[in-house]
């Protein structure tokens, strides 16, 4: 075996869970959970340091209670968890030693991390940290068109000093944090990258703000068998379409990639009081059954509540996925895209040689399977077993 072909293996070997288990929890949660309008509301509405600083003062999930959302996603039928350590606001969730902006120094009082972690761990489920690489916060992060402040033509001259190489290092030193103190992580599930925005006066940021790849080099030491994402734009173990289905199975330069779609129940990641624009239970379902049939992976999201609970209409919605998975799990975990053409308004999944035949819009008494004959052993319906 050649040096390639085993660099190749190892690769294989680490993202075998990941494809196998097909199924996972997105958990957006930050102090933007108490204007709860979005988890851009600090850009959205252009909110000053000062004027956000009302939401880490005021931060107490006295409702918290990670075992509880840990058994929740195992009920849906969710196989792994993924958790925003620090989103684009800055605010850090876990004791981090590189900054005061921390939940440890908000009413909460106490690292929100390590208890999610333990109570994920303990149900079997994998876990994985989301971490921006933006940081509104940071006093060294240079202020472009998507900073909250853009617009504050005071404030952006005040900034023009800034230094993204001290950002970086901040960068770099908090990673190595979350990689370091909580045991085996499976996932780093970074976010974004946008060197090609433009808006004149300031550029956007990718792989040479973030020092790429020294930062994914670090996270590869430090943690081995760990996958991460694409938006370093460096070495990806797998590819993250947002909030769309891809037509197949993606593919990256010719070649099939490992990917997952990453979803949320109402629009919004982060807790949005008022968004009422909520999937169905089966048009969840049906998503999951797309990303499968095409060979990827689906990550749902829920935004919990600025009192650290799941929104009751997710929890319902999460309980009716649970109904489904429970039945119909061999053909999802396990399984992947099928050498055989679907007929139209269904998709197959494969696992072997057992393929399943999901129906999305039920037929006038018949399905037509092409050139299907003489090779079906036997039939059945999944959820009771009935031929």
């Amino acid at each position: 075996m050649t040096q390639v072909q085993r660099a190749q293996t190892a690769v294989e070997q680490r993202r075998a869970w990941f494809i196998h288990d097909r199924f996972g929890l997105f958990i957006h949660w930050g102090i933007y959970a108490l204007p709860a309008r979005h988890e851009w509301v600090k850009n959205r509405e252009q909110l000053s340091n000062e004027h956000y600083q009302r939401y880490f003062d005021h931060f107490d999930p006295d409702l918290y209670d990670p075992v509880t959302w840990a058994r929740t996603a195992k009920q849906a039928g969710m196989r792994y968890g993924v958790i925003t350590t620090k989103h684009h606001d800055g605010f850090c969730l876990w004791d981090t030693q590189l900054t005061d902006y921390k939940a440890t120094n908000t009413p909460a009082g106490r690292d929100l991390i390590r208890e999610w972690v333990e109570a994920f761990r303990a149900e079997g489920l994998k876990v994985g940290f989301y971490h921006s690489l933006i940081d509104w916060h940071h006093p060294e992060f240079p202020i472009d068109g998507l900073h909250p402040q853009r617009e504050d033509l005071a404030f952006r001259e005040r900034a023009t000093q800034r230094d993204i190489r001290k950002y970086a290092e901040y960068l770099h030193g908090q990673v190595r944090e979350l990689l370091t103190n909580y045991g085996k992580v499976d996932i780093m599930w970074f976010d974004f990258s946008y060197p090609d925005r433009d808006w004149g006066w300031s550029k956007g940021k990718g792989k040479e703000e973030w020092q790429s790849e020294s930062l994914v080099g670090m996270v590869r030491t430090l943690q081995p068998h760990i996958l991460v994402n694409n938006r370093t734009q460096v070495d990806p173990d797998f590819y993250t379409p947002e909030q769309m289905q891809p037509r197949g199975w993606v593919e990256i330069q010719g070649q099939r990639a490992t990917w997952e779609a990453c979803q949320t129940l109402n629009g919004s990641w982060g807790y949005d009081r008022d968004n009422l624009d909520w999937k169905s239970p089966e048009l969840l379902v049906r998503m999951l059954i797309d990303s499968v049939s095409k060979g990827g992976n689906l990550l749902l999201n829920v935004g919990p509540t600025a009192r650290g609970e799941f929104d009751p209409r997710a929890v319902a919605t999460l309980q009716a996925l649970g109904e489904w998975t429970r039945l119909h799990a061999r053909s999802i975990y396990g399984a992947t895209q099928s050498e055989f053409a679907a007929p139209q308004d269904c998709r197959f999944t494969q696992r072997g040689k057992r393929l399943y035949l999901h129906v999305f819009a039920w037929p006038m008494q018949a399905i037509y399977l092409e050139d299907f004959v003489g090779r079906v052993e036997y039939a059945q319906l999944l959820h009771d077993g009935s031929e």
